[in-house]
């Protein structure tokens, strides 16, 4: 098999629905008043996405 692109990577599709259940968890009533810190954690968890270039 072939990969073309990262997206079509299991691990990368896995940690898209990680990074969705994160951002689910931030918007949470008791989590979401701490602005500063939900914004760090969705960026954190974001940048796992992003592919490495070298």
């Amino acid at each position: 098999m072939k990969i073309y692109r990262f997206e079509d990577l299991d691990i990368w599709q896995e940690v898209r629905e990680l990074c969705k259940s994160i951002r689910e968890l931030t918007k949470k009533k008791d989590f979401s008043k701490d602005f500063k810190l939900c914004s760090q954690i969705n960026s954190a968890s974001g940048s796992i996405m992003d592919p490495v270039k070298y």
